[in-house]
């Protein structure tokens, strides 16, 4: 695990973010992520948080997602910046202001040095949208993986 996030989250935490991701997955056919990256490469030193959200997305394969229901959780620690990103099958149906209040949730919990409880919160939260939006189909299989991913 990476330093800068050792800071904020154990082992243990980062494995009840992905307990709670497949834990919500179970009710939903869409897919839910969550990547943290330390920093900024020297390239990216312009690039807004949501550009790099966007990069990793596809990075992360979520673009290859069957029905294109895929949730990114995108959080840059050292700027202490973050954005929930959904793919363009989700934000037909799910409005932008949805994300935005999720990430304001997150956002609390943070400044309160409550950083399992603000993702768990958020992926929870995310998950019931995508429930209520995209229940699970039979034959639904995990397209990627639930594992936090960290850069």
């Amino acid at each position: 695990m990476a330093n800068l996030v050792k800071k904020f989250l154990s082992k243990q935490d980062l494995k009840a973010v992905a307990d709670a991701i497949a834990e919500s997955e179970k009710r939903t056919s869409g897919e839910i992520r969550v990547a943290i990256r330390q920093k900024r490469s020297k390239k990216e030193q312009t690039h807004s948080v949501e550009q790099l959200a966007r990069h990793e997305f596809v990075h992360l394969g979520m673009v290859k997602t069957e029905q294109r229901t895929g949730v990114l959780i995108f959080i840059l620690l050292d700027a202490r910046e973050f954005f929930v990103l959904a793919d363009e099958h989700i934000n037909q149906k799910v409005g932008a202001t949805t994300w935005q209040s999720i990430a304001q949730a997150m956002s609390a919990n943070f400044a309160r040095n409550e950083f399992r409880q603000g993702l768990l919160t958020a992926v929870r939260s995310v998950g019931d949208h995508l429930a209520m939006h995209f229940p699970v189909q039979a034959g639904d299989k995990n397209e990627l993986s639930n594992e936090v991913d960290i850069t």
